[in-house]
């Protein structure tokens, strides 16, 4: 299997970007999803100067990673988070990565019903736009009420048809959000696909817990083979977000995404 293992630095929500690159330097990854979700996870943000810029890049470079991707979420049904990606665009310009994941409404929760997309579908134009206009990709997450599953999210790249405007398929979030299993969805949607959080997922189905990759509910060897068969190459970035108590210190996460690094490589051998 030729899908790079990446760290989505979500999953040291709570702890620095130091500790996030010292887990995946002592797990063996050397690509990373860098999280940029302001009010959320900010390990790098849109406000950043050109010095502070460069000291995250120094980082990375010192412990031989690459940062690929950027989470930039924002709400970007309201004017504010339309701006907020804008910023978010040309940080993630200035890092180098290739792709900026982002999801249709609101960071967390999201239960607002949209019962007509002409509006949102004209946002992501105007945002795919200006991502275009900078050599990035957008990667719309499965993620919220709306958007959950990777068939949804298709339905809609396909009305804003954009060849830079794609998938990033959560797998975790297809059960929370979507109530359906991934093996259910992946098939019809690796073709869009940018990249890949792969999220365990573990306990009922709106139950928030998402552990180390294997020690949860789904079978991740059906998911690996989905993607094998279906030619998907997209970077596999782990994000453990636990419960809502979360680790039991830094520690706890780098044992888990280590974890994860093993059940992933044992089941691609």
């Amino acid at each position: 299997m030729n899908n790079p293992i990446c760290l989505n630095s979500n999953s040291y929500h709570g702890f620095t970007l130091e500790e996030a690159v010292e887990g995946a330097h002592r797990a063996g990854i050397n690509l990373i999803e860098l999280a940029g979700v302001i009010g959320w996870t900010e390990h790098v943000r849109n406000d950043y100067t050109a010095e502070q810029i460069a000291k995250v890049l120094d980082l990375l470079k010192a412990n031989d990673i690459t940062a690929i991707g950027m989470c930039g979420h924002t709400n970007i049904q309201t004017k504010e988070g339309q701006e907020i990606f804008k910023k978010n665009l040309q940080l993630a310009k200035k890092l180098g990565v290739k792709y900026v994941t982002l999801s249709t409404g609101e960071t967390h929760g999201d239960e607002s019903v949209i019962s007509d997309d002409t509006e949102l579908v004209q946002i992501i134009r105007d945002l795919g736009e200006v991502a275009k206009e900078l050599g990035l990709e957008m990667a719309i997450e499965t993620h919220g009420n709306n958007y959950g599953t990777g068939e949804s999210v298709i339905a809609l790249l396909k009305k804003v048809n954009m060849p830079n405007v794609r998938l990033n398929y959560d797998t975790g979030n297809v059960v929370f959000y979507g109530a359906i299993m991934p093996y259910e969805d992946l098939d019809k949607s690796t073709g869009s696909i940018t990249g890949i959080h792969l999220k365990e997922k573990a306990g009922a189905q709106n139950e928030w817990n998402f552990p180390a990759v294997g020690r949860g509910d789904l079978d991740f060897s059906r998911i690996l083979g989905i993607l094998k068969q279906n030619g998907c190459k997209a970077p596999l970035s782990i994000e453990i977000e636990f419960t809502p108590a979360g680790p039991n210190g830094v520690e706890d996460v780098h044992e888990s995404l280590a974890y994860s690094v093993g059940t992933i490589k044992r089941l691609s051998a």
